[in-house]
Order: structure tokens, then C-alpha cells, then sequence
């Protein structure tokens, strides 16, 4: 029930102690934390709250883990649903974080038949209805375009309707169908780009699959805003729309020298 949800939420913000000047510290190691506006910054230290309140971020191969990382991983995270609601976290509670790099094993069956096993280092991992994995190393350097915390959520939110595919549950006010269209046509696009070895703010990455475009532009989205804007206007539109957020125009907030820092 909607109130109960809401009681709750309240009784645990009113009881909950974050600690002054790790918040700060953390709000001004990120850009794209330093340019929300007062009310904003009310709203994301509300989620980091609940968010910290209802999840477990443990470490894994020795890492331990400290209040500042759980604060920083948060807030990453939380500014995806700033302006939509924590239940979009809804169905797993861990975040297992490494120090570095962490190998990851799959396994699958070829077209002969033929079984795999296949052992790949990676920086994150989502899990659908599971964990997100992190490494520490890269979710500390965030920046410039890089974000493997906001990559890895976004593929959460991507997962609230099935596999990651690229295209997560829309609100009411927008159209499946300009969605579709949009990414579609700019992931074709980036696609030939990268073939092209032409180079782009945006990681190549996002060519791996309509669900790595879709993680990676929000990564960008965030990031360098800007990039995004212009060289897909109409996806910037639609994460705008999805994120209800502006990135681009709120980062006017900040000082000459960070915003351009953000954009390089």
C-alpha cells in the first residue's frame, strides 16, 4: 500500500544519520552531483538514505568496505531515480563490489553443439533479479563519459521488464514507438561509426548490442550530456524523458572550468 510505503520511508529518513561531510565529499567529487540545485540535492540525499537502508553493499576478494563507498556507489546510482521512485530497484537487495577487475565465467553451446566456457574480466556486471557487481577501481574513477555505476543500473532498470534489451518499461506519457525508432536508427548509426574506426565521446562499447547502447548513452547522458545532445538530439529526448532530468541544461549551474571538464 501506497501510505504504508510512504510512513515508512518517512520513519526511516527522520531516524537515519548520513554523515555531513562525507556527503559533501562525495557531492564534489562527481560534476554531475555538483550541478543539482538545492532541491535536488534534498531529494538525493533522501534516496542514498533509503536506498542504503534497503540494500546490502558488501565487499568481495578481500575489499573492505567503507562508509565512503557506500555513500559514493548510492549516490551514483540514486541519480537514475531522482526523479522516479527507489521501486524502481525493486526484486534484489545486493551490490557485491571487488577491488579491481573481477573474471567473469559463461558458459554457452555454438552453433555444432558444441559447449563454451568462456572466462572475461569485467568492470560490472547486473544480474536480472540478482546482484550488481562492481569494481571499485572503476566505479571511483568515474568521469569524462565513463560511469560503471551508472551503466550497470541503468541495465537494472532495462531489466524491469525482462532481459536487458535496450528498452525498459516507458512511462504512460511516451510512445513505444518513437522509442524504438530513435534507438534503433542511432545505434545503426554509432554502429557504422565505430566500423568506420571514427572516433566519438561516447565508448564504443555502445556497439556491442541495443542493451550496451542503451547503458552506455546513459552513462553519457549523465557524464557529457552535451555529447549526447548533439550527436543524437533524439536520444537525448527520449532519456530526458525517461530520466525526467536535463542533464545538459543543468550543468549551465556549475563553474566554466568544471562544465568543461565534464565535456571533455
Amino acid at each position: 500500500m501506497k501510505w504504508f510505503t510512504e510512513w515508512r520511508r518517512a520513519r526511516i529518513l527522520k531516524r537515519a544519520a548520513l554523515d555531513e561531510k562525507l556527503w559533501l565529499g562525495t557531492i564534489e567529487r562527481y560534476p554531475f552531483l555538483r550541478a543539482l540545485s538545492n532541491a535536488e540535492h534534498t531529494r538525493l540525499r533522501n534516496a542514498v538514505v533509503l536506498f542504503l537502508h534497503e540494500k546490502s553493499i558488501h565487499g568481495a576478494a578481500g575489499l573492505e568496505i567503507r562508509d565512503e563507498m557506500r555513500v559514493s556507489i548510492a549516490a551514483q546510482a540514486c541519480i537514475l531515480i531522482l526523479n522516479l521512485d527507489l521501486d524502481y530497484y525493486r526484486g534484489w537487495i545486493e551490490v557485491v563490489v571487488y577491488p579491481d577487475e573481477f573474471v567473469a565465467t559463461y558458459e554457452f553451446v555454438d552453433e555444432d553443439g558444441v559447449a563454451h566456457v568462456v572466462q572475461e574480466p569485467m568492470s560490472g556486471e547486473s544480474w536480472l533479479q540478482g546482484p550488481v557487481i562492481l569494481s571499485w577501481a572503476d566505479a571511483r574513477g568515474a568521469g569524462y563519459g565513463y560511469n560503471v555505476v551508472i551503466h550497470e543500473f541503468a541495465h537494472k532498470l532495462d531489466m524491469l521488464n525482462g532481459d536487458a534489451n535496450g528498452f525498459p518499461p516507458l512511462h504512460a506519457d511516451m510512445s513505444r514507438e518513437i522509442w524504438s525508432r530513435v534507438f534503433a536508427a542511432a545505434y545503426e548509426d554509432f554502429c557504422a561509426r565505430v566500423d568506420r574506426g571514427e572516433d566519438s565521446l561516447i565508448d564504443s562499447y555502445a556497439a556491442e548490442s541495443p542493451a550496451e547502447f542503451f547503458a552506455v548513452t546513459s552513462e553519457a547522458f549523465y557524464e557529457i550530456p552535451q555529447a549526447v545532445q548533439s550527436s543524437y538530439p533524439e536520444v537525448y529526448r527520449q532519456l530526458a524523458l525517461f530520466y525526467r532530468q536535463d542533464p545538459a541544461a543543468r550543468l549551465q549551474r556549475i563553474p566554466a572550468c568544471d562544465s568543461a571538464a565534464a565535456t571533455a
